[in-house]
């Protein structure tokens, strides 16, 4: 397989640059080269130990973006790599390397498509953005949220978004993810007393005392699901007791615990019934909640109309609307209004040891792009 192609060779130059998160290893400032080439006003606005810039050509209305990142998680161990992860390499067929899927290829693919997308429209209408950021794999404290903050300060309002998370199951664009559930995390305390497991009466043993509120919580149904979510869901990430002794009972019990929830359901309303389950079995207990992000969803419209036709005309394939998975920086730009899409490659191998991605599916996910851009743009 050839790496002469643009994209090809634009993935493999980012992804030869190790920008664990929150680093960006350089890899900004190649898009950023490229991009001022088109025509592109950059705006960096780094935070802290984040990266971040926003680019944007044209000043009109309506204003597509898109969004994504440069970081990537860490390898893993390297010699568990059959290449090794920050030097990519094409092995039949397939393009190796950390951030390959997630998301390297995708920034490749959204250059490349936007150079020949001005070339041949350079006078498109609207205008046309790119928010990309360092931080989505970390804390997500510094990155798209922050950038956001200063668009919504100025009144700069985004139109449509695609976001290049790795989207595809099997073929590129078979799925689109139109949304995303919700993610709340709980981090659960029950108090008890410790004490010899020979003397119950001197003792009160929190794993005990827990355990019939968990099964409670594990076996509620918190909501339905509607047309676009499955059911909210709960589940027990982690938990921990005792001493490491067979003849302690413990003092305390430490649970973790996450909701993936929809939008029939508000994060207060969830929080509100742990409440009451666990008063109701009488637990002393502290609770500290982690909020991720809230559920979003864009129905059906001008962003994901453009989106299906483009993939049924590229690929062939009737995309299937999804809002499965885990969160994206989606979830920040959705609440200002924007039509907020994923569109990437196949996410099989994401945060693997071995990542990769087809090699033909980046330039196919290029010309997606274009192909999105002129219709919308055009």
């Amino acid at each position: 397989m050839s790496t002469s192609t643009p994209t090809l060779s634009l993935a493999m130059d980012l992804i030869s640059r190790p920008s664990v998160t929150p680093e960006d290893a350089g890899c900004q400032a190649v898009m950023i080269e490229r991009l001022e080439k088109l025509g592109f006003e950059i705006e960096q606005l780094p935070f802290e130990d984040v990266s971040n810039f926003w680019a944007r050509r044209g000043t009109q209305g309506p204003l597509f973006c898109f969004a994504g990142h440069t970081d990537v998680v860490p390898s893993g161990p390297e010699d568990q790599w059959s290449h090794p992860p920050f030097k990519p390499g094409i092995h039949e067929g397939k393009l190796y390397g950390r951030g390959a899927a997630d998301m390297k290829g995708s920034l490749a693919a959204m250059v490349t498509a936007l150079e020949r997308f001005i070339e041949r429209h350079p006078d498109h209408r609207g205008s046309i953005a790119l928010l990309i950021t360092s931080d989505e794999e970390g804390d997500f404290i510094n990155g798209t949220t922050r950038v956001v903050d200063v668009l919504e300060a100025r009144d700069e309002k985004i139109d449509w978004c695609i976001v290049g998370e790795p989207s595809s199951t099997d073929k590129v664009g078979d799925t689109i993810k139109n949304g995303r559930r919700g993610s709340l995390s709980g981090n659960l305390k029950v108090h008890g007393i410790q004490g010899h497991v020979a003397y119950p009466h001197l003792v009160r043993n929190p794993i005990h005392l827990a355990a019939p509120a968990l099964a409670a919580l594990a076996t509620q149904v918190w909501d339905q699901g509607n047309d676009y979510f499955p059911p909210t869901s709960f589940q027990i990430s982690n938990i921990h007791a005792g001493t490491g002794a067979n003849n302690v009972v413990p003092g305390d019990l430490e649970v973790m615990f996450n909701f993936r929830f929809s939008t029939e359901v508000t994060a207060e309303q969830l929080k509100e019934r742990v409440k009451q389950i666990l008063e109701a079995h009488e637990l002393d207990y502290a609770l500290d909640w982690t909020l991720s992000g809230n559920p979003f969803v864009t129905a059906e419209g001008e962003l994901v109309e453009a989106c299906k036709q483009s993939v049924k005309a590229i690929t062939g394939l009737d995309t299937e609307l999804s809002t499965s998975g885990g969160t994206s920086d989606g979830r920040f730009i959705a609440p200002t209004g924007a039509q907020v899409v994923e569109l990437g490659p196949c996410n099989a191998t994401i945060h693997k040891v071995n990542e990769n991605v087809r090699a033909r599916d980046l330039d196919t996910l290029s010309e997606l792009y274009e192909n999105i851009l002129a219709r919308l743009l055009t």
